[in-house]
């Protein structure tokens, strides 16, 4: 293969780029737009011009410098430009079929652990290959490897879901008792000094976490936040905390203000941080052909220069930045990716998106039984405390909104507060934490403290909740071993390789659209089939009539095409229109709370 061949792999990395770019915006979005969106706190394009300008923030303030998918899992030393041309299309080519998936299915995932494992697949496959073909010891693979960095990822799943699940629910608890449910009355009694508490963390949070990389802070600045935190966190509780008095006096929300800016500070975080996981792998290709080039022989010549630091320009990361703005307004991806998270942290109980399922029954019965073992210890006068404080009953939806929110404005807040703390924590200890798994989890933790997970939707929420956390850990081996494979592939099939698997991740990521297309078209169905309280009795019969109509609509439509698989003999088409038994008992039970 010629350098000219190698010239137009680069293209085809940068056109990943962009694809890349599309596919992780929908699915990350999630993290710093569900508790502004699940709790309504401004109008919809209020909230996304501030995550607009957040990620925008975060692209400037990025340093640029893609130092995982350059040496963080692998020694270049150790390969050739071809050889890691080979890892690094198979790992683009995973991750935008990786990521797409997941969002089509509506379910959040970590780029950060595709992108590394991938990596990790990829050269594994191809050193691997590389000595087979050198016919030495395969078990020699390990020297091109980095493999304390796979093993500090997987310790990072672990300790985010554990982590921030335990601290959301008991900030979440603690914040309740002290506000209620009601606790518009009690935030001009002490709601400053909460606001300011919280609005420390989430400013700590954007210098150590958002602007932490950026070229303008001197080292000796970020050092010296880094290891005078209590101080610096102490400033800014005093001067947020007068700054929220003087706007709640002039009748300016104080939550409204801490969800607004925690949405800002994530969004700006994850553009500084996680851009590295959609542009790096292709900059690190741009940067290995530029490198082999600049030598004598650069098809054989090995890539020890991506082991020094290479800034990324300007211009690329502006141009990053837009693409992901631009695809955090259009996407649909991202909005199902957003709802699966609001709904599994509702407050009210709805139509659930997930089945119940044996282990979540059993895992709520053994909740059950801890804390009907645990009042035991709680004298009889505590318990009526902290009943009467956690009153669901006191909890109510601003009636000038024309839809109620999913939670209220005190829990969206402490979801920003919990996960910038958490994540500020881990950031300034070194220690490996996932901004998906840590938001997600904080979300969950708040909502199960909240209450919100009641006897009747429990069962639902657990399954939704174990069945995110088990696609985290499919999400590594998937990416693992679906990279190693297209290494292979690419690495004895050369161009004929790539094309064939452009050509199948294009056949898949069609098919996932079209799936996608059907899924939002009973998303719309199931928000006409909605628990509606109305006190109007001319208003009841409308709602009732028109839902029956569309239910004997759907129900006709549905036996006609199962009448015609039948007469054709079509299993598949006969097990597709079976399927729909499930959503049209939903929809009648719907019609029957409702009369």
């Amino acid at each position: 293969m010629g350098v000219d061949l190698f010239f137009a792999a680069v293209v085809l990395l940068v056109c990943f780029a962009v694809l890349d770019l599309v596919v992780g915006v929908s699915n990350d979005a999630v993290n710093f737009l569900n508790s502004a969106i699940g709790s309504r706190v401004a109008p919809r394009f209020v909230i996304m011009m501030i995550a607009s300008l957040g990620i925008i923030a975060g692209v400037s303030f990025s340093s640029g410098m893609m130092e995982v998918a350059r040496k963080g899992i692998f020694h270049p030393q150790f390969f050739t430009m071809p050889e890691l041309m080979t890892i690094f299309l198979a790992v683009m080519i995973t991750d935008i079929i990786l990521l797409d998936l997941f969002s089509t299915y509506g379910l959040p995932t970590s780029t950060t652990v595709s992108i590394v494992f991938e990596l990790l697949g990829g050269a594994v496959a191809v050193s691997m290959l590389k000595i087979a073909a050198e016919q030495g010891n395969l078990l020699g693979f390990t020297q091109y490897i980095n493999t304390g960095q796979a093993l500090v990822i997987i310790f990072g799943i672990l300790l985010s879901v554990i982590v921030a699940f335990i601290f959301g629910a008991v900030v979440q608890f603690l914040s309740r008792l002290l506000f209620t449910f009601d606790y518009v009355k009690r935030l001009s009694r002490y709601g400053a000094l909460w606001g300011g508490l919280a609005l420390a963390f989430i400013t700590y949070f954007i210098l150590i976490k958002g602007a932490g990389g950026a070229t303008f802070i001197p080292p000796e600045s970020a050092a010296w936040m880094k290891n005078n935190a209590p101080e610096l966190i102490a400033w800014i509780f005093a001067g947020s905390a007068a700054l929220l008095q003087v706007l709640h006096l002039f009748r300016v929300n104080i939550l409204k203000t801490i969800v607004l800016v925690g949405t800002f500070s994530l969004a700006m975080a994850f553009a500084a941080n996680d851009l590295v996981n959609f542009i790096g792998v292709p900059m690190a290709g741009l940067h290995a052909y530029t490198f082999a080039e600049a030598t004598g022989s650069p098809l054989t010549a090995t890539m020890e220069a991506l082991g020094n630091k290479v800034p990324t320009q300007n211009i690329l990361l502006l141009i990053a930045g837009l693409i992901m703005v631009l695809t955090l307004w259009i996407s649909k991806k991202a909005r199902t990716v957003i709802d699966t998270t609001v709904n599994l942290g509702q407050q009210h109980e709805d139509a659930e998106e997930f089945e119940s399922a044996y282990i979540s029954r059993g895992i709520v019965r053994i909740i059950l039984r801890f804390f009907h073992f645990i009042r035991f210890f709680v004298p009889s006068p505590v318990r009526r405390w902290v009943a009467g404080r956690m009153d669901t009953s006191k909890y109510t939806v601003d009636p000038g909104l024309d839809r109620r929110p999913s939670f209220d404005l005190l829990r969206a807040s402490v979801n920003m507060m919990v996960a910038s703390a958490v994540i500020s924590y881990a950031t300034s200890q070194k220690l490996p934490l996932s901004t998906t798994y840590v938001t997600f989890m904080v979300a969950m933790g708040t909502s199960f403290a909240d209450l919100a997970w009641g006897r009747e939707s429990a069962v639902y929420r657990v399954t939704g909740v174990l069945t995110v956390i088990i696609g985290w850990f499919v999400t590594a081996l998937f990416a693992f071993t679906l990279s190693g494979l297209m290494a292979a592939a690419i690495f004895y099939g050369g161009a004929y390789g790539v094309v064939g698997l452009v050509g199948l991740a294009g056949l898949i990521i069609w098919k996932n659209h079209a799936k996608h297309s059907a899924r939002s078209k009973h998303k719309e169905m199931d928000e006409v089939f909605n628990l509606k309280k109305v006190t109007d009795p001319g208003e009841t019969i409308s709602t009732s009539s028109a839902h029956m109509s569309i239910l004997l609509r759907e129900i006709r439509l549905s036996l006609d095409a199962a009448l015609e698989a039948l007469f054709i003999q079509n299993i598949d088409w006969l097990n597709v229109e079976k399927k729909k038994n499930r959503t049209f008992q939903r929809w009648a039970n719907i019609i029957i709370a409702n009369v």
